[in-house]
């Protein structure tokens, strides 16, 4: 029964580590800002994950609640400095953000923008399915955004709403 429970098993030591980085993790994010766990730029993805990795070996494993709490503050400081940076310094954001890439103009598919994205057409069709697309004529565009993640703008066929070209700001429409 060893794998299920074990009496050396630091239970009551998880659990004040699980308050203790809970609050912790208020604590910085209040201090830091929500921004801190956004995903805007594939590097703030990056940061979540390692942050969440943090906690997790920092709950399971013998390094301290202190080296845990330096490493997640490390990782916040820098993801603030560089979200400063990135709105003073034009070109930095260019550097290490992706543009938005553009895989659908209205009812045009991309095949370019796919290929170069490494996008199959099955997938954008499952993401216009995932959007409630009906048919190709109700999409506007489809954006695959800085993140990864696949933006779908759509209306309805019977829709008079106009379309804010606002919202394709800072989106390539060439790889």
């Amino acid at each position: 029964m060893e794998w299920i429970y074990s009496t050396s098993d630091p239970i009551l030591q998880t659990l004040v580590g699980c308050f203790l980085l809970f609050i912790i993790i208020i604590f910085l994010t209040r201090i830091i800002g929500l921004r801190s766990f956004a995903k805007f730029t594939a590097y703030d993805f990056a940061f979540t994950i390692a942050i969440g990795s943090i906690i997790s070996s920092t709950l399971t494993s013998s390094t301290s609640i202190a080296h845990g709490f330096t490493a997640i503050a490390g990782l916040l400081i820098l993801t603030y400095i560089f979200s400063v940076l990135q709105r003073k310094i034009k070109p930095l954001s260019k550097l290490i953000s992706n543009a938005p890439l553009l895989l659908m103009d209205g009812n045009t598919i991309l095949e370019d923008n796919l290929k170069h994205a490494r996008i199959e057409k099955k997938q954008l069709i499952a993401k216009l399915r995932e959007a409630n697309v009906l048919n190709y004529n109700q999409v506007v565009a489809v954006v695959l955004e800085s993140t990864g993640a696949i933006s779908v703008l759509h209306k309805t066929e019977n829709s008079d709403e106009k379309f804010n070209k606002e919202l394709l700001l800072g989106v390539r429409k060439t790889p």
